[in-house]
């Protein structure tokens, strides 16, 4: 594994390769023990605890930050077994939808290196793509884990906020981020799901479901169930081809017996910008403890008192897109313009959540795209905060709603991927990955 990744250098998909860890870790794992991913190779994005591994966030203010203690998640992947082989690159404490926003530099898309392989959590899904990693966790705020894993050809799970523990996350936006698998197959994402779900008393938000049994739902059949296709996920800046393959799977699915509908959800079209003002607020909040006291950089040469150094560290440590979240965030936060920003998002907030509420007593599971467009060229959009932002049109609702969506492998066009999303209640994964494995049967992709 470790020569491959070597050979893969030019993808830049890790930020620490944890080679004598790994080693240690393979050494102990028992081969009679009923563990569900014993030597299975786990690639980690680089925002997740791993005790002894650097974890940077993709930033220079963590460059050298080596934490003393493990995720909640990664301690659970490693008593199944797992081998955590290194940690990937991410954008800049997760915010980006590209994986060109780290300060360690891009990561390139495995079948386009030209082309960037979607974000924050890129690196993690350029690792399995490139088979230097069997499978690999990654966080999603706002669709971190779906972007990357639709543009590269892979299963990509947000799991419904409060199922996974997050415990030692370092998250950006508290109340909309979570940890899910990224990897090659549906079944590969139920296993490592139902790895994972372990409730822990470390996390307040964790309410945990104990060892489920998410793969049982991979063979059932769909005949009856209610699809609802909200005409909204097709909106303008939607790709032709996007729109194309995501239909034509939706009807291969109807003739497997699915009940499907179109839909609207009236709410959607201010998801977008009430997301990016609350997680941009929680970013503000969140990142105000990298101070250059208790994190950070702590370089005091030259500091005359404590406010030259904060400054001094902030300004050299954080990347711009940092920089211009954690601006906004603050100005949305500020006296005078709180009630007119962040609540009036909040507000919006549970509009959008009570609409899905709605929506699922009609329904078992929406459909659309994942992302509304095929993986663009590195830097396309980095000059263009807005158009970036736009990527996200799709994937944030899930987020704003508490909702599990799942990211499935519909098709392709000019030999790049294409992503379906499936998303549903609160704590109904099994209704995902009932409907994500008929796709994958069906779908004329196959990641290779």
């Amino acid at each position: 594994m470790f020569d491959e990744i070597r050979n893969k250098v030019a993808l830049n998909a890790y930020i620490t390769v944890s080679k004598d860890q790994a080693r240690v870790q393979a050494e102990k794992a028992d081969p009679k023990r009923d563990a569900r991913l014993t030597s299975v190779a786990i690639a980690v994005k680089d925002n997740i605890s791993t005790a002894g591994i650097r974890t940077t966030c993709g930033s220079k203010l963590l460059e050298d930050y080596v934490p003393t203690y493990d995720a909640g998640v990664v301690s659970q992947i490693v008593d199944e077994g797992a081998i955590v082989v290194g940690k990937t690159n991410m954008d800049e404490f997760g915010m980006g939808s590209s994986t060109e926003f780290s300060a360690f530099g891009p990561t390139r898309n495995p079948y386009d290196e030209s082309r960037v392989p979607g974000g924050s959590s890129g690196g993690s899904a350029a690792a399995v793509a490139a088979g230097i990693a069997d499978v690999a966790l990654g966080s999603d705020t706002g669709g971190s884990i779906r972007c990357p894993a639709s543009f590269c050809g892979l299963v990509g799970l947000k799991p419904t906020y409060g199922l996974v523990s997050r415990f030692g996350l370092v998250a950006y936006g508290n109340s909309l981020e979570q940890i899910g698998p990224i990897t090659k197959t549906v079944r590969e994402t139920a296993l490592l799901l139902d790895c994972i779900t372990q409730k822990d008393p470390r996390d307040a938000t964790s309410v945990g479901k104990g060892k489920a049994q998410y793969i049982e739902e991979l063979d059932a059949d769909i005949d009856g169930i209610r699809i609802g296709i909200p005409s909204d996920f097709f909106g303008p800046g939607t790709d032709g081809r996007v729109t194309k393959s995501v239909w034509k799977t939706i009807h291969a699915l109807e003739e497997e017996g699915a009940l499907v509908e179109e839909t609207q959800v009236k709410s959607l079209k201010y998801s977008l910008p009430a997301y990016y003002i609350i997680a941009m607020s929680e970013a503000s909040s969140n990142l105000a403890r990298f101070d250059g006291l208790r994190y950070g950089l702590q370089d005091k040469k030259g500091a005359r008192d404590w406010s030259s150094l904060f400054i001094r560290d902030r300004s050299d440590g954080f990347g711009s897109e940092v920089k211009r979240r954690i601006i906004m965030g603050t100005f949305a936060l500020s006296a005078g313009y709180i009630d007119e920003f962040y609540l009036k998002a909040q507000r919006v907030r549970t509009i959008i959540r009570s609409e899905f509420e709605k929506l699922f007593k009609r329904f078992d599971a929406l459909i659309g795209p994942t992302m509304p467009t095929l993986p663009f060229k590195v830097g396309e959009k980095t000059s263009d905060p807005l158009a970036m932002y736009m990527t996200d049109i799709d994937t944030v609702p899930a987020n704003m709603a508490g909702l599990p969506a799942i990211s499935v492998p519909c098709g392709s066009a000019d030999s790049l991927p294409i992503g379906l999303q499936i998303m549903a209640p609160p704590f109904r994964e099994d209704i995902i990955f009932k409907i994500g494995s008929m796709v994958e049967k069906i779908s004329s992709w196959r990641s290779s």
